[in-house]
């Protein structure tokens, strides 16, 4: 909207991947005008794209501070990251760069669930997700022409309804039943209680009717794209796609 990108989680090669987008075409990916973010949760597979997302926009000359919302301890992780780079901050602003003095700050805004954000364009809801121990959201995006909801990491929960109700697109993480079985048997329990099976997944789904449901943050374990699908198809007759880097919908 209006060439402002709103991402949300930034796993390793975020900005990468954002600079391949901006090169198709999606004018609002251009890596100097990444100055907004949404955080689930703070596991590393989420996260460690930070430091880059801080950054690298700013040696490219982003002018303004990056906002990030997400949960408690996000602020933490904010100043540790800014303290280990001090050093590379002082040299790019005192030395014969001519960095900007704005770029590389950080607004961490740590949130609860309700209303987060909003702007002309955009407002945007958190809800909470069950991922273990940790605070984790899902998110919705209420934009002019339709309602996103994206999940994060979560099991099943009782909230899932109210988040989802009423979203146009559904992007969702998701297990495959088959593949879980190759697994061993403490790692299913652990993804049984902290993931989306293919089959929650399409019980959902059947209740909310997205226009659309993009599988991403997908577990496979050996089964291909193709048969994940069809254990999605199983159970639910929706239109259904699996995500991938640069997809456009």
């Amino acid at each position: 909207m209006n060439n402002q990108a709103y991402l949300v989680d930034f796993g390793p090669g975020v900005v990468r991947r954002a600079a391949a987008a901006y090169q198709a075409g999606v004018i609002a990916l251009e890596p100097r005008r990444l100055n907004l973010a949404f955080l689930t949760h703070l596991h590393t597979d989420h996260t460690t794209g930070y430091p880059d997302l801080m950054f690298t926009p700013w040696i490219l000359e982003r002018e303004q501070p990056l906002h990030v919302y997400g949960p408690t301890g996000l602020g933490r992780m904010t100043e540790h990251i800014l303290a280990a780079y001090a050093a590379d901050i002082q040299e790019r602003i005192s030395g014969l760069e001519p960095a900007n003095d704005q770029g590389h700050r950080v607004e961490a805004h740590e949130i609860q669930a309700g209303l987060i954000y909003q702007d002309a364009f955009v407002c945007v809801e958190a809800y909470p997700a069950r991922h273990g121990s940790l605070e984790a959201y899902s998110f919705k995006f209420h934009t002019p022409d339709r309602i996103i909801a994206i999940s994060g990491d979560t099991a099943p929960h009782t909230g899932w309804v109210t988040a989802y109700q009423d979203c146009d697109v559904l992007i969702h993480e998701v297990y495959s039943l088959k593949g879980l079985q190759t697994r061993p048997a403490a790692w299913q329990r652990y993804h049984r209680h902290v993931h989306t099976s293919s089959r929650e997944l399409a019980e959902i789904a059947t209740r909310v009717r997205p226009g659309l449901l993009i599988l991403y943050h997908q577990l496979l374990w050996g089964v291909s794209e193709a048969e994940l699908l069809a254990e999605i198809y199983e159970n639910y007759a929706g239109n259904t796609v699996s995500g991938k880097d640069l997809d456009i919908y």
